[in-house]
């Protein structure tokens, strides 16, 4: 363009016949067109003749070549290295042609004195011949600018793009180069290779990267690409791109603006697309690790706790309810115990699997650990009751579990909360669901409960009996009571049940009932059984010797402490004492040997071989089975009271207790009837042929002083 303007005369010198007659106007004028010249921001010079002798030059010239002694003398002799730059060549060519010559970012190297060191300068200059009215050339008129400091800003960016493009490509990174107001966004190689495109085949449009992007992720990702449009933050998005073959991508996008127009906005933005598959992945393995239980699948502790507070929030906001259950399993123990630990593992991912087919698609089931269990239940005005989703449940779990071969079964305790009627927030509604379910633990099992406030009050009453309990032992409140055990043949005392009691300093005496249940839940009911095992077996030698012979004492050995080995040896505490084995009769329930581990089958060999004997309690309540009868050595049969209360009257109940008891002398087994209290069930009882009796007929249980006078 420049070179153009010359060719037409719209230089600086445009209509001058000569530069030099510009001062032989009026002295004012010649004055002022000096002093402009002169302060021109760019360097000028008027070379005059074939051999480019300096007739004027401005002070920017002089700052660009430094103090020199220029008027009257050729370039060649003030700057002799410009010859071999071939800058004299061009300075010929032009005066020679009459052709102006236009230079861009030239270089050019110079010495401002004879004894300094060469410079290296970049210049933008014009060379435009001066035509005199015959048309000849008189001269040059150079006019430029010094341009070193753009020309090394250009080369310092070029040189900082290269090592990006470089870091880029060493990166495996993909180039993205939007044109905000055309829509063109140009990709490069491998940034499509990436995508498993060849470079011709993925369009520069912007629709069609937005196109490719996963449906899910589009709205959040072009929302985070406007923001930056918007605000001018760097641009940062994760997301999933469609590749060629189908498949989809996850990707970490950054960019920057790098062009506004005048009015400050954004019309080009340029950035980096990394291939983040492989974190996701490696992410995604985490989270569910983090998230949901290995064995069942299902979602655990920390992602049930934080989907509860989501449906409480949503339900909050849309004035819905939520209903929580907590599901535990009964006598999963036993099953684990007895089968083992794989058994157990699958009986508790086919427990999964029925309480999933119980639900709805949209309801959450969770596994907080161990045989533990919970359910979300949402948008309860168009679901099916809760307490119907909650039969359900009990009725699917009470139904056999085949694993292995064997057949286990359990049953399933639900305690159920509801928002907001119960709590207001997601902890409220764990508690009352955890005491709901413990309220259904302790009632029959194999049911459910719904939450009522007097379950918190009970609740915070087992927390404080608790405590109480852990300082009942040290402080000598518990105690043993004893009730005879009569031969119904000869009406003589001839055995003791121990059983515990507690005397509490303020309450008074407290019920084993109460206390039995929380030491089992807490664990202290192994330092307390210990103990009773001990007093028992400290009275028991008392009143044999006194007896002159071997008096039988039974003492209650709870489930719960089959399940780790006991502090005390109770072998050995009754070889110490001296005392015939069978001395001790050890209690235990149906529920022991209805899934026996092997601790148990060893616990109960051991007893066996060092000839303590074992009653079975509460014969009859439970999932009787003659398999364990035959399998495990028993002694006595302890038929349970609910038979006996209503001998006199209730057919079913005499013939049943007749078959237990005719059943039992078939195995070679002893019979005790419990909760004896009428002269009539005692009648029927011996005739039956019933071994021993117990109960109120013939004494509550007392302490030991007053159970000895029943000795004499």
């Amino acid at each position: 363009m420049q070179e153009e303007d010359a060719e037409t005369g719209s230089a600086p010198t445009a209509g001058i016949p000569g530069f030099s007659d510009a001062f032989c106007r009026p002295a004012d004028e010649a004055a002022r067109l000096r002093s402009m010249f002169d302060q021109a921001p760019g360097f000028i010079a008027i070379l005059r003749g074939p051999d480019h002798v300096y007739e004027v030059v401005n002070r920017a010239y002089y700052q660009l070549v430094g103090p020199q002694d220029l008027l009257g003398r050729p370039v060649r002799e003030v700057f002799p290295a410009l010859a071999r730059q071939g800058y004299i060549d061009l300075l010929d060519e032009v005066y020679a042609t009459g052709k102006p010559f236009v230079g861009h970012q030239r270089q050019i190297r110079f010495q401002p004195s004879p004894d300094a060191p060469e410079i290296e300068r970049y210049v933008d200059f014009v060379y435009q011949p001066l035509i005199e009215p015959d048309g000849t050339v008189s001269g040059i008129f150079l006019q430029g600018q010094d341009v070193t400091e753009q020309h090394n800003m250009q080369e310092a960016l070029r040189r900082s793009e290269e090592r990006w493009k470089l870091a880029i490509e060493g990166a495996r990174d993909g180039v993205w180069d939007w044109k905000v107001n055309t829509g063109e966004v140009e990709l490069s190689k491998q940034y499509k290779a990436i995508l498993g495109y060849e470079e011709l085949e993925f369009p520069n449009l912007l629709d069609e990267w937005t196109s490719r992007i996963h449906p899910e992720d589009r709205s959040a990702t072009i929302d985070a690409l406007m923001e930056t449009l918007r605000t001018g933050t760097p641009f940062h998005a994760e997301y999933r791109l469609r590749c060629k073959n189908g498949s989809y991508k996850w990707v970490l996008s950054r960019g920057v603006i790098v062009a506004r127009d005048q009015s400050g906005c954004a019309i080009r933005l340029t950035g980096t697309m990394s291939d983040i598959s492989e974190r996701k992945e490696t992410e995604e393995i985490i989270w569910r690790h983090a998230s949901f239980c290995s064995l069942t699948g299902l979602p655990n502790r920390r992602l049930f706790q934080d989907r509860l507070e989501q449906e409480v929030r949503k339900a909050h906001r849309e004035g819905d309810q939520v209903a929580l259950l907590f599901i535990d399993l009964d006598r999963f123990k036993e099953v684990n115990d007895s089968l083992g630990h794989e058994a157990g593992d699958r009986l508790l991912s086919q427990v999964a699997r029925r309480l999933l087919n119980c639900v709805r698609e949209g309801d959450t089931v969770a596994r907080l650990g161990g045989d533990e269990f919970t359910v979300i239940l949402t948008d309860l005005h168009d679901s099916p009751k809760v307490e119907v989703i909650a039969q359900k449940i009990i009725d699917r779990l009470a139904e056999p579990f085949r694993i292995k071969g064997e057949t286990a079964h359990v049953s399933a305790s639900v305690g159920i909360t509801l928002y907001p009627c119960d709590a207001a927030d997601s902890q409220g509604l764990i508690r009352n669901a955890d005491q709901a379910m413990y309220a259904a633990k302790n009632g029959e099992r194999n049911q459910f409960r719904f939450f009522q406030k007097q379950m918190r009050l009970r609740a915070q009453k087992g927390a404080r009996l608790v405590r109480d309990l852990r300082a009942a032992l040290p402080a000598g409140q518990m105690m043993l009571h004893f009730q005879p055990v009569v031969d119904l043949s000869t009406a003589a005392i001839v055995k003791a049940e121990a059983l515990l009691r507690w005397r509490h300093p303020k309450q008074g005496l407290i019920s084993p009932d109460r206390f039995i249940p929380a030491a089992e839940e807490s664990g202290l009911i192994h330092d307390i059984g210990d103990w009773a095992f001990v007093e028992a077996a400290t009275w028991a030698a008392r009143w044999g010797k006194q007896r002159g012979g071997c008096f039988e004492i039974s003492v209650n050995r709870s489930p719960v402490q089959f399940h780790r080995p006991s502090g005390v040896d109770w072998v050995h505490v009754i070889e110490q004492r001296g005392l015939p084995a069978s001395s001790i009769v050890v209690e235990i329930t149906e529920g022991v040997l209805l899934n026996a581990s092997e601790r148990v089958a060893d616990a109960l060999c051991h007893y066996r071989d060092a000839g303590i004997q074992v009653a079975l309690d509460d014969f009859g309540t439970g999932y009787s089975s003659l398999a364990y009868l035959q399998r495990f050595h028993i002694d006595y049969l302890k038929i349970d009271r609910s038979f006996v209360h209503d001998l006199e009257w209730n057919e079913g109940s005499r013939a049943i207790t007749e078959s237990m008891i005719a059943m039992a002398h078939r195995l070679g087994l002893k019979v005790i009837a419990e909760g004896i209290e009428k002269p009539e069930q005692e009648a029927i009882l011996r005739h039956a042929g019933c071994d021993y009796g117990q109960g109120f007929l013939f004494s509550k249980p007392v302490p030991p002083q007053v159970f000895e006078h029943f000795l004499v």
